[in-house]
């Protein structure tokens, strides 16, 4: 049986890979924060489905915390790591800067560390996540892997670091470590504060009767939108991979935050122009414009391409959260709100 060790695997990205692993006959190890709530909400249909199968371990640990980081790696010996812990929101990294460079760049290198001491007796596989936000002001449309990073945030910032670090520990130490370059990718398990789920959230509280207003900054901001399920397959496949490399994971197809709307309120039968406004809160001291990806270099060597385009993507968010708004609707009448 192989092993994996994900952090992050509570939030998006790792409970759909976690969920893809377990499928493939992994046994998984997930790192999470201690914190004084249970933040295990995206994998708790995990441990229902397994039953009594101990093929997902979770275990407490911090990625600033590098040296009980390496002995749990040392303790666990996983044949792949999978690093997608983070403080992953960009407008809050120009807030908390060095939070961020601690957990996405010291973080990265701790996971690193910990791996090239375990190569001294078993070779461990390394996927570091990567992300399209380290093309910021963009140089060239679209991104490959070839593009010159131009970063514009803490956030961004501290994803070069560790994609360099990455690098560097490949050639240096040779290692198998990877960088996925991931472009936006959503799903009905995104966090509410990010632009996507903010909006199919709001846009069906809104059709209910439930909220009346859906407030945002820059609706000219273009993004290639995938679908997070989608992409931690390329991940997997990363790993797979004879070497490793560096890929960019995108669907080739850019849209703006205004689009996205028209696609979500259409859905609902509603005209997003009376219900949104636009709050200076949300701008970000240094925007990226336009994000578009160019995955071609995973098509050809890891046989990969986006099987859900942003439509379909859309719907799938919209049909979850209406649900969930029913569920609110239903609950706040029964209680007589």
């Amino acid at each position: 049986m192989r092993s994996a060790l994900i952090t992050g695997i509570t939030g998006q990205d790792g409970s759909y890979l976690a969920e893809l692993l377990l499928d493939k006959g992994y046994l998984v190890h997930g790192l999470v924060r201690r914190s004084s709530s249970f933040t295990t909400g995206r994998i708790d249909h995990l441990y229902r489905d397994i039953h009594d199968k101990p093929q997902l371990r979770l275990h407490y640990g911090d990625l600033t915390d590098g040296q009980a980081l390496t002995n749990l790696v040392q303790e666990i010996e996983p044949d792949e790591i999978y690093n997608l812990g983070a403080q992953s929101h960009v407008r809050v990294s120009f807030d908390q800067p060095v939070y961020t460079l601690m957990s996405d760049g010291v973080g990265a290198l701790n996971v690193l560390e910990a791996a090239r001491l375990l190569n001294k007796r078993k070779q461990v596989r390394v996927y570091q996540a990567s992300s399209s936000e380290m093309f910021g002001m963009v140089l060239e449309t679209p991104q490959t892997e070839k593009t010159p990073f131009n970063p514009q945030s803490p956030y961004a910032c501290a994803k070069v670091f560790a994609f360099f670090q990455t690098v560097n520990y490949r050639r240096s130490y040779d290692m198998f470590a990877c960088n996925g370059i991931l472009f936006n990718h959503e799903s009905p398990r995104r966090g509410e504060t990010f632009v996507t789920r903010k909006i199919t959230r709001a846009a069906t509280r809104i059709k209910v009767g439930l909220q009346e207003k859906l407030y945002l900054g820059n609706l000219d901001a273009k993004r290639d939108w995938g679908y997070a399920k989608d992409y931690v397959e390329a991940m997997w496949l990363m790993l797979q991979h004879h070497e490793p490399d560096d890929f960019v994971i995108a669907t080739g197809e850019t849209r703006t935050i205004r689009e996205f709307l028209d696609m979500v309120f259409e859905q609902l039968q509603l005209d997003w122009r009376r219900y949104v406004e636009i709050d200076p809160r949300y701008f970000r001291p240094a925007e990226v414009d336009l994000l578009l990806g160019n995955a071609s270099k995973a098509k050809e060597k890891l046989g990969w391409t986006a099987a859900t385009d942003v439509r379909e993507l859309a719907r799938l968010m919209v049909e979850h959260d209406l649900e969930i708004a029913q569920r609110e609707l239903h609950n706040s009448s029964f209680k007589g709100v």
